[in-house]
């Protein structure tokens, strides 16, 4: 009992504070100022600073990653790099819906109460670029003190989102979840009973377990070899909007500096107004005095979140820029393997917040505009031990499309080959599975006359 109690001592259970640093940290530039100018319309202690042209930074400062957030919070700094009353020509970029966005706009339509979204919404910000589930689920139960059956109820709810298997804590549980509702086919006994005879092809030991022919097998291998094993990997929804740069990055001497785009958002402060009229009623302990405490306290948290959203950019920024060397120094396309796991241990944050500061953000450099999450990529062990990222395999293999001849277009089979004679020796189902995520289609579609 005694250790029972002091296990439940240790859980770290996210205040409101939390939670609304979290939300905000999610939202884009854009977004961002919506959820501004809302609040100032729903809490009277939030006022709006009037910006006067003596007001502008320097911008030759980086602020300081340690700055103390309980410090003076009735102002923060603003750095006017875009005038959004001009039409952005120089960034042609479109804004694409993620996977995680269209999950999140899911959840709105299933029956979860407050905590349990909450809880939902987090599961969701820990999933890898499979779609899997990247932390262990009882440490996301330790943080909003849950037990295993609160948590598992509603990690089933999001694995029933679609594409069905998201939210999965492996391959197995994926293409269950795929099959449940068929739950007594033989693809699902055979995932379910014998996933390691599958896994490792053992025909005739499944057959001989499951007392099935050779034609029912082949039917339910049929089956499973249509299930989609990395449900993260879906088709991304294009949005007629123009990107806003949530980031700017620039060179000064030998160093980046990295600046946060807040020009477009309004400067706050809490209201003197209001702060005078609470400490007038300290000594009164009324409902009204209750009332003003409350959301100057709310109003404070929310200065504070806004200014932690751009501390935790920063250093995410930060952490890119010292693991991708070779594109900040002009060489784009020569993007080194990196996992969000690998900024999280760098910034020390989980990658809940990893996943929430890079996806629907964006950067400027003096390169282009580009998506945080797009220096993210998995990395390929070639024969001759070299790991490479596969967005160069990518870029190699849309050069070798882009040159083919349109009326003899290159099938699968010949750009393994081509592939291989530039030193990237793949699979046919990997370059298919490459082919198909940047949108290039089979070579019968791609025939011109």
């Amino acid at each position: 009992m005694l250790k029972f109690e002091q296990k439940l001592s240790q859980k770290q259970v996210l205040s409101p504070q939390q939670i609304l640093q979290a939300r905000l940290l999610q939202l884009n530039t854009i977004k961002l100022e919506e959820k501004i100018l809302n609040e100032l319309e729903e809490n009277p202690v939030l006022e709006q600073i009037e910006s006067t042209n003596d007001k502008e930074q320097d911008l030759d400062e980086e602020v300081d990653d340690s700055l103390d957030l309980s410090s003076d919070d009735d102002e923060y700094e603003q750095v006017n790099f875009y005038d959004r009353s001009k039409k952005l020509i120089d960034f042609p970029v479109k804004e694409e819906q993620d996977f995680i966005e269209t999950l999140l706009n899911q959840l709105k339509l299933i029956d979860l109460n407050d905590s349990e979204r909450i809880i939902a919404e987090e599961i969701l910000w820990n999933l890898d670029e499979r779609g899997y589930l990247a932390t262990d689920l009882y440490v996301i139960a330790d943080r909003f003190n849950k037990d295993g059956t609160e948590i598992e109820s509603i990690l089933s709810a999001v694995q029933r989102l679609e594409p069905l298997g998201i939210a999965a804590r492996n391959i197995r549980e994926c293409l269950l979840i795929q099959l449940e509702k068929d739950n007594e086919s033989l693809a699902y006994d055979i995932i379910d009973d014998h996933f390691e005879d599958f896994a490792n092809k053992r025909f005739e030991v499944i057959k001989k377990k499951m007392n099935c022919s050779g034609e029912q097998l082949a039917k339910a291998f049929n089956i499973i070899s249509h299930l989609n094993p990395r449900p993260g990997e879906g088709t991304r929804f294009t949005k007629d909007e123009v990107v806003i740069p949530d980031l700017i990055v620039r060179e000064q001497g030998e160093n980046w500096v990295i600046y946060t785009n807040d020009s477009g958002l309004p400067e706050l402060r809490i209201s003197p107004d209001y702060v005078a009229m609470m400490e007038e009623q300290e000594t009164k302990k009324t409902e009204a005095q209750r009332f003003l405490k409350q959301r100057i306290y709310s109003a404070n948290w929310f200065i504070q979140a806004i200014e932690q959203r751009k501390q935790t950019l920063k250093r995410v920024m930060r952490s890119i820029i010292d693991r991708q060397p070779e594109f900040f120094s002009g060489q784009i396309h020569e993007l080194r393997p990196m996992k969000l796991l690998d900024i999280a241990e760098d910034v020390k944050l989980d990658i809940s917040t990893i996943s929430r500061s890079t996806r629907g953000k964006y950067v400027d450099t003096p390169y282009g505009v580009f998506e945080l999450k797009s220096f993210f990529t998995e990395g390929i062990e070639l024969e001759d031990g070299r790991v490479i990222s596969n967005y160069i395999i990518k870029q190699a293999l849309k050069k070798i499309v882009e040159e083919e001849d349109k009326q003899h277009p290159i099938n699968d089979q010949r750009l393994v080959e081509l592939l291989k004679q530039k030193g990237y020796p793949l699979s046919r189902r990997t370059v298919a599975k490459y082919r198909d995520q940047m949108n290039v289609p089979v070579a019968r579609l791609r025939r011109q006359l």
